[in-house]
């Protein structure tokens, strides 16, 4: 049945039985029983959701608080997403993260959600909260806590040790999102519940996918924690499986998610087309009739590997033509929910993401990882999500058939419509057939209106699409009150001012577009103009117009129509004034509205009295244009300060920001004072290993099984994450000549191996082999001496799952080993990896944050170390003479003046060669900014040399404290080849400035070693 408003506001029925055992501590018996709706603020039927009875298109973007861990910028970044037109954002929270140490979950500092939260309902964003607890996210093991992939059961089952596992985090994660639902005062409307939990494309052989009892489990846990919003899944393959009424397990309100450029950054112009979407109308009418059609991820950029080509290249791939083909094309299978993933990618510090990419988790998105919008997407997005805003019978029109050449005067022209339900209002989206095509492609439109059938441009030329583009035509379209039979040019916004109607309609270069608009309005003017044409024709005024640089204003009667290029428009902001409580910031279609052209930001806008005050960021000298506010105003406020104010010659007020840069004192790294320590005495006959974990368990929960005398895999024993060091102690009997050693760390990964303090190779790493077998040769020895192997690994993190394979678990560490002429039993193995290991000493950084190398372990790198006594040596100038780890430490001030956002980069091999050039040797650099470790640089994969660190953890107006583990795979030694901080941009900007991040400083590890 459909679930009409005024019946979903009294409840949604759903029947179903739910009989699950699954041991004694997880018996849940649910009868056959009526599911009502457990609140009445976020409701839905067949075509959107509501809020508050007002019916809304959810149009959002992803965010991962824990990949910026610097709260204070989370409102920045809401900011910047309500200012792009959209309402929502979707965000994971990362169980490993909060619970690395079984049964303490951490919850304060950079871990807590309540800024996240409070910054969601100023900026007035929806939130849709996927807590998982698998959340895949490129993240280490998906999300999932290292201690649990020890677990005999398979992750993601109905395990009773996995569900176990799970208990203390859903009710923990559930109850603190559930005190920010909308019923709460909060932002959150939506959760998820697990992630992708079908199958993959091409890929069948799932024993554990697809569990319905384990969802069921999941959701009923949530609800118990006091969830009451509905629940939404994504599913991978739009199979239908957890759709509503589709059995135990199913959700609320059914999505799909989508990657269709895939993440081939390498080739970003290559479009391929195997999943081109060609039946999810078809689908949704089948799997879920009574759901808005939602798609919980679409494609909105792309993760880049090891030795890849860098993020920038993402960006390209999932670019500017890519957002207008993609997803107007999805908009003609009438979506209502699309949250695009991501909208903001940000870092994955603190070794936080899985062993297939880097630090950066740029991902090619909107806004770039130092959160900055100078992609051209992001404007792209905000004429379409702004668009949506204004056009409500979208919400309820019903999709029709792609056609080819049935409106379009050629087949080389796709056309699909969507027809008004309830108004007179029709989209048609236009793309090429071939949607990768980059050809010029004139062609006609012929469409039904309210004065009979029309072909466009009824006054001659052609409508045009330019390479990769596609468009939304409307007729019948609903201005206020006025009736715009069609109009090819797209619209961007409309609103109510206060002397009339003012609409922005907009089109590419050179393009030629026509409106109608009937003749019982008087003639339309031409207040600013050279290109426009008005012919009165079949009861309607037709208008054509050419798109040029400088915009045309066509006036009829009270509505004003601005005719733009759309590259004037990105200039444009259409910003939703405050509204009483429960409202407020939030998106609503009764809220009035100001359309203001400002340049590079504005983030919002009140008005007092008659004055306008504008939030906003400036990256030049800016003139600021007032274009339609619902009141009178006639002063101008920006950022606190009144501007003088002028009135153009369309009487538009105008007003300009100044913008002169300040003058920013960055550090010399080849001329400070570093301090150094050797990070690897672990290889001097001095060193005592005494307190380090002896590797005795005979067996393993692992699906891989050991090949050794004894499980040396790390996880077995607690280490997880950052680096490992293994130590193997044996007596010679003259009778070694080599050793072979087979090791897995991940995409990525590299190690060394000594005996005792010889050094005998390395395997430096490369971007698709996440383990390595390496046999290197041995000097003579002499029976009876004792003798120590050592191997450093570098951990890049597990690897993330497919459902129910429990390729999750495979092992990080030494995984075989031989001695020539020993038993495997003849060495004694020990090993360390972050000091405590699961029982992880720095609350405030979280557990993953440090690795096994000797500074981390004892704190070093965190501020104010004891290095006093320490040798100076600059790891630029000086560097190491040998294979082996050096540990620098310098400090530096900042002092950035109030009111400007300056982001900056740690850049390697200076900010000058961003050729990527390897030459300089087989490293690895890990840098640690006040205690935080952001960046992980290979020298000899790349492709990242530029490391963005948010303010709040580099301090702008104080001390910095940054270290540096360089570790040479060569025996030669290795130095950097240039290490600097470098600004990215400078803006003039009206964000809140964010407080310091708790950063403990060192204090003496008693049990360090």
């Amino acid at each position: 049945m459909l679930f009409l408003k005024s019946f979903v506001l009294v409840s949604v029925w759903l029947s179903w039985t739910l009989a699950l055992r699954v041991g004694n501590d997880h018996s849940v018996l649910l009868k056959s029983y009526k599911r009502a709706l457990l609140q009445e603020l976020v409701t839905w039927d067949q075509h959107s959701i509501f809020i508050r009875g007002e019916r809304l298109f959810l149009f959002s973007g992803e965010v991962h608080p824990f990949r910026i861990p610097s709260p204070g910028l989370w409102l920045d970044i809401f900011q910047k997403i309500k200012a792009m037109g959209f309402n929502g954002v979707s965000f994971y929270t990362y169980w490993g993260l909060l619970e690395g140490n079984q049964g303490n979950i951490v919850t304060e500092g950079i871990f807590s959600l309540d800024e996240f939260f409070r910054a969601a309902s100023e900026a007035g964003i929806y939130l849709i909260a996927r807590p998982g607890p698998y959340i895949n996210a490129e993240t280490a093991a998906g999300g999932i806590p290292g201690w649990v992939l020890r677990i005999k059961g398979t992750i993601r089952s109905t395990s009773p040790d996995y569900l176990n596992a799970t208990e203390n985090y859903i009710a923990t994660i559930g109850s603190i999102i559930a005190d920010a639902q909308i019923t709460n005062g909060g932002p959150v409307i939506l959760v998820q519940t697990e992630n992708e939990y079908t199958s993959w494309p091409g890929v069948t052989d799932f024993p554990d996918a697809m569990n319905r009892d384990l969802m069921a489990f999941t959701e009923q846990r949530f609800r118990d924690a006091g969830i009451v919003v509905p629940f939404v899944f994504n599913d991978n393959v739009d199979e239908g499986y957890f759709a509503p009424g589709s059995g135990v397990g199913a959700t609320d309100i059914y999505g799909i998610d989508s990657y269709p450029f895939r993440y081939a950054c390498n080739t970003p112009y290559f479009w391929p087309t195997i999943r081109w979407p060609t039946t999810w109308q078809t689908n949704h009418t089948e799997w879920s009739p009574t759901t808005p059609f939602a798609i919980l991820e679409f494609e909105g950029g792309a993760g880049d590997p090891w030795g890849g080509v860098g993020e920038d290249q993402c960006a390209i791939l999932v670019n500017n033509d890519g957002v207008r083909v993609f997803y107007k094309n999805n908009y003609s299978f009438g979506p209502t929910i699309f949250n695009i993933y991501m909208i903001y990618g940000g870092t994955n510090w603190g070794n936080l993401g899985y062993m297939g990419g880097y630090t950066s988790y740029d991902y090619g998105a909107s806004i770039t990882e130092d959160r900055l919008i100078w992609r051209e997407k992001y404007s792209e997005m905000k004429l379409q999500a702004n668009f949506f805003k204004v056009s409500p019978a979208y919400l309820t029109a019903t999709p029709g058939s792609v056609a080819n050449g049935s409106y379009a005067s050629t087949t080389a022209i796709a056309v699909t419509p969507l027809f008004g339900d309830g108004t007179r209002t029709n989209f048609y989206v236009v793309r090429h057939a071939d949607f990768t095509s980059w050809n010029d492609t004139t062609y006609k439109l012929t469409v039904p209106t309210t004065i009979g059938n029309v072909t466009i441009p009824q006054l001659g030329g052609s409508l045009a699409l330019y390479g990769r583009d596609a468009k939304i035509h409307v007729t019948d379209y609903d201005i206020g009150g006025i009736n715009l039979i069609y109009s090819s040019g797209e619209i961007f916004t409309w609103t109510k001012s206060y002397l009339g109607l003012v609409a922005i309609l907009y089109g590419g270069a050179g393009e030629i577009h026509e409106l109608a608009m009937p003749d019982s309005l008087p003639m339309p003017s031409t207040p600013q103009g050279s290109s426009i044409k008005v012919v009165h024709k079949a009861r309607a005024w037709v208008v054509q117009w050419q798109v040029t640089p400088e915009r045309q204003i066509l006036a009829v009667g009270n509505l004003s129509l601005y005719l733009c290029w759309r590259n004037e428009v990105y200039d444009y902001w259409t910003l939703e004034l405050p509204a009483p409580a429960p409202i407020s910031n939030y998106s609503s279609p009764s809220k009035s509205s100001v359309i203001v052209k400002a340049g590079y930001l504005l983030r919002s806008a009140i008005i007092i009295d008659k004055s306008l005050r504008l939030i906003g960021d400036v990256n030049a000298t800016t003139e600021i244009e007032v274009i339609a506010t619902p009141t009178e105003v006639t002063d101008i406020w920006y950022n606190g300060q009144l501007f003088k104010a002028t009135n153009s010659s369309t009487g538009n007020l105008l007003a300009s920001v100044d913008f002169t840069p300040p003058d920013i004192i960055l550090p010399d790294f080849t001329t400070l004072d570093w301090k150094y320590i050797d990070s690897l005495p672990e290889v001097q006959s001095s060193y005592d290993d005494s307190n380090w974990t002896p590797l005795t368990h005979t067996a393993t929960n692992n699906p891989w099984n050991i090949t050794t005398p004894t499980s040396m895999y790390a996880s077995d024993y607690g280490f997880h994450t950052g680096s490992l060091i293994y130590r193997g102690h044996f007596t010679s009997n003259s009778n070694e000549s080599s050793f072979f050693v087979n090791i897995t760390g991940g995409d990525g990964f590299g190690h060394s191996i000594w005996l005792d303090s010889t050094f005998l190779g390395s395997w430096f790493g490369n971007g698709s082999d996440q383990s390595a077998l390496q046999t290197v040769s041995l000097p003579s020895l002499s029976p009876g001496t004792s003798h120590i192997l050592t191997v450093l690994i570098d951990h890049m993190g597990q690897d993330e799952e497919a459902p129910g394979t429990d390729q999750i678990k495979h092992p990080r560490g030494i995984t075989d080993y031989l001695l020539s002429g020993h038993a495997q039993s003849d060495i004694n193995w020990k090993m360390t990896g972050n000091l405590g290991g699961e029982q992880y000493l720095d609350l405030a950084r979280g557990p993953r944050n440090e690795g096994a190398m000797f500074a981390e372990r004892m704190g070093y790198h965190l501020p104010n170390p004891p290095s006093q006594d320490w040798k100076t040596s600059n790891p630029i100038s000086d560097g190491i003479q040998t294979a082996g780890v050096g540990f620098y430490t310098t400090t530096f001030e900042l002092n950035v003046p109030v009111g400007w956002d300056i982001p900056m980069n740690f850049v390697f091999n200076s900010s000058t060669s961003q050729n990527l050039e390897r030459t300089g040797g087989n490293h690895r650099v890990q840098f640690f900014v006040n205690g935080f470790q952001f960046g992980k640089y290979v020298n000899n994969l790349g492709p990242q040399t530029a490391f963005p660190v948010p303010e709040g953890i580099l301090n702008y107006n104080g001390k910095n404290t940054v270290a540096l583990t360089l570790w040479s795979l060569d025996a030669s030694g290795a130095r950097l080849k240039g290490f600097e901080l470098v600004v990215s941009r400078v803006i003039k900007s009206g964000y809140t400035k964010p407080a310091l991040v708790q950063a403990p400083a060192w204090t003496q590890r008693i049990s360090a070693y």
